[in-house]
């Protein structure tokens, strides 16, 4: 029989401030050294094609394999001899020129079948094959950080703890809530039927606390965002982003944000397209992340990571669109990232050089860039990486990605 202490339980810990305001709130509590690290992952669901976002324009295989998803000449955003960005990504652009974004490609996970829910759950889990791991990579790493007399404090931005941060660490979660402002004679009775229950009743102190507390408002119309669009969805991604960096100025070090969306199987190249839309949109929110975390002086000490599950078919399919294929790209930007670079061991476009004819080729395992990222900037020791944190990635050569501290 369910009884509310255990559904109480059952739901994530910022639920319980959901229930007190529109926007959900919750507590943190502030044992951070003002100097710790920071670190968010940005999940893309769908499978990003990291061709169109980082085009080879370099390849002297590229325009021909691309065909009609092919940049024209002039508009990418250039890297370096070989690469470049879509020209919607030009927040990214800046940040690369001020050497705080660094580019992997042909990067990937050690799966091959194009299964969303496959590759998604590998993603999350840091494993070598779907569903051999309960739990996130993320979140086993929460607890073997060193020198931690507590887990690292972390918060899920959803309703729901995510898989990459479930684990032996408690995690918080923050989501918007479409509840109205309950009256103060209903708050006064939950008190009075909690107060016998100190899980109950903690739970609703802690809720009513932040109602109120300073530097936590919420922000559900994007005020004061990059302008890039009226949609719904893209008023609550930069109100996420916003929210995400206010937990990391007040004392939280992990955070966890997803867009979904980027499976594009049709009209890939529309310029209003959900493709077109999503790399707007994921410009805008990794600038808010920025100027949130500069103005607070966290910007120096953050690192960002953005993946996808898998990346796209190089060729352009029968609906302008392109189909689940292998290797693509991701992001890691930050004030402690040494970026401005492309890190890519390319293996060409050419089709004998495709996977399978196909897909580009994974050269880089994207567990040696969590690898490098743990070990470096949250201080995961190497035996924890090897035994619980990613194992079976004892053999990869961790990547490092962050600025030498003199």
């Amino acid at each position: 029989m369910t009884t509310r202490r255990s559904l109480l339980r059952s739901l994530p810990a910022g639920l319980a401030a959901g229930a007190l305001a529109p926007w959900a709130r919750l507590a943190l509590s502030q044992t951070v050294a003002p100097g710790a690290n920071r670190f968010v992952f940005v999940m893309l669901r769908g499978g990003l094609d990291g061709l169109a976002a980082v085009p080879a324009i370099g390849d002297p295989a590229f325009a021909d394999a691309r065909g009609v998803l092919a940049l024209p000449p002039g508009e990418a955003l250039p890297l370096d001899g070989v690469f470049a960005l879509h020209p919607l990504l030009q927040q990214l652009h800046a940040m690369y020129g001020r050497g705080e974004l660094a580019v992997l490609h042909a990067v990937g996970l050690p799966y091959r079948e194009r299964s969303h829910f496959d590759a998604q759950q590998l993603l999350e889990s840091g494993g070598t094959r779907p569903f051999e791991l309960a739990t996130g990579w993320l979140g086993r790493a929460l607890s073997a950080a060193a020198g931690q007399r507590v887990p690292l404090q972390a918060v899920a931005l959803e309703t729901a703890v995510p898989l990459v941060l479930r684990g032996p660490a408690a995690v918080d979660t923050w989501a918007p809530s479409a509840l109205p402002e309950p009256g103060a004679d209903l708050v006064e009775r939950l008190e009075m039927l909690y107060r016998g229950d100190p899980a109950l009743a903690q739970a609703l102190a802690r809720a009513r606390g932040l109602r109120n507390e300073p530097g936590m408002a919420a922000n559900p119309q994007g005020a004061g965002q990059p302008s890039v669009g009226r949609g719904r969805g893209t008023a609550l991604a930069l109100a996420l982003a916003a929210k995400a960096t206010e937990f990391l100025q007040r004392g939280t070090q992990v955070a966890v944000m997803e867009m979904g969306g980027w499976d594009s199987h049709i009209n890939q190249a529309a310029p209003n397209g959900p493709l077109s839309n999503n790399l707007r949109l994921l410009d805008a929110v990794l600038q808010t992340l920025r100027d949130g975390l500069q103005a607070s002086g966290t910007w120096g000490r953050t690192v960002v990571l953005v993946a996808t599950e898998f990346g796209r078919e190089v060729a352009v399919n029968g609906n302008q669109g392109t189909d689940h294929g292998s290797g693509g790209a991701a992001f890691v930007l930050g004030g402690a990232v040494h970026g401005g670079r492309v890190i890519a061991d390319w293996p060409g476009l050419a089709r004998p050089a495709r996977f399978e004819g196909r897909d580009l080729r994974i050269t880089t395992d994207l567990r040696a860039a969590l690898r490098g990222l743990l070990a470096d900037h949250l201080q995961v020791p190497r035996a924890a990486l090897d035994a619980a944190v990613l194992p079976g990635s004892s053999g990869l050569a961790a990547l490092s990605v962050l600025r030498t501290r003199g």
